[in-house]
């Protein structure tokens, strides 16, 4: 599992996973269906759906080595099926079988947008079912969906990374940058997360660039007016640049700006001079 599989709480995932499990529990006519995540040595159910039976609870989580997954992952298709799991010569012995229950079971792997294993989609029953090839071809075409989703996981998180990007110059030195438009969530998140790094890893020295600002929200001054403010107290010293002419002129604006304890410069460069920090081709 990746760094950002690990961060993603994939809450996409999840919600349209619930909705396509009834599908395919009506489809299929099986009780259970259940989608896995690989970690570095076990799986867990990150979501699954039971009809009448609670065979697969969500939170699961087994170590690789006793998984009915890793025998997906091992299979030349990349898909296991039987019609009872207590009798099958690859899953009769396991410990699994004997906790869940059972029977019918099939499974397919799951890959993100890129081709890499996420975990399975898999579907259980406690009868005997017969998996056909049309069944398999469909669990896998019901995958192929849920590996969409999954990469628009990946994608909120790349998004939620760079919704605060502060950039590390030196020791005691470093750059946020405030891109696009501040919403309310987002100026939340700006101020607790600057805050913290500048306690974290000892900022004496912030610049503050607003060159890329796209949209200004009635919040934004009194947002940035904090967040000045909580810097200054924890005796860090803040620089602005960039501040776009199309901000300056807006009502209201200039006045709150001359009231924040802050020096403004015209670019990152100019700033970085005046505290001492020369850029050297």
């Amino acid at each position: 599992m990746n760094d950002k599989q690990r961060m993603s709480t994939h809450d996409s995932l999840k919600a349209v996973s619930y909705k396509l499990f009834q599908v395919i529990s009506d489809e299929l006519d099986v009780n259970s269906a259940y989608v896995t995540q690989l970690g570095s040595t076990a799986l867990e159910v990150i979501s699954s759906f039971n009809k009448d039976h609670y065979l697969i609870p969500e939170g699961f989580i087994v170590d690789y080595d006793g998984a009915y997954c890793r025998l997906i992952f091992q299979s030349d298709h990349e898909v296991v099926k039987t019609n009872d799991l207590s009798s099958f010569a690859l899953t009769k012995h396991m410990d699994l079988t004997k906790e869940l229950e059972g029977k019918g079971f099939l499974g397919v792997t799951l890959r993100d947008f890129y081709g890499e294993v996420f975990g399975a989609l898999c579907v259980m029953d406690k009868e005997e079912k017969d998996f056909t090839d049309k069944d398999i071809h469909f669990l896998r075409q019901m995958a192929d969906v849920l590996s969409y989703v999954i990469h628009l996981d990946a994608t909120l998180v790349d998004i939620e990374l760079l919704s605060v990007p502060i950039i590390p110059i030196k020791k005691g030195l470093a750059i946020l940058s405030l891109q696009g438009n501040i919403n309310e969530s987002r100026s939340q998140k700006i101020m607790e997360d600057t805050l913290h790094y500048a306690a974290d890893k000892g900022i004496h020295s912030f610049i503050i660039d607003l060159s890329q600002l796209m949209l200004l929200e009635n919040q934004f001054p009194d947002v940035l007016k904090n967040l000045v403010s909580g810097l200054n107290v924890m005796g860090v010293q803040v620089m602005m640049t960039g501040l776009p002419p199309w901000l300056v002129q807006k009502p209201g604006v200039s006045e709150h700006l001359s009231q924040l304890k802050t020096e403004y410069v015209a670019d990152i460069e100019s700033a970085l001079n005046k505290i001492g920090y020369k850029l050297e081709k």
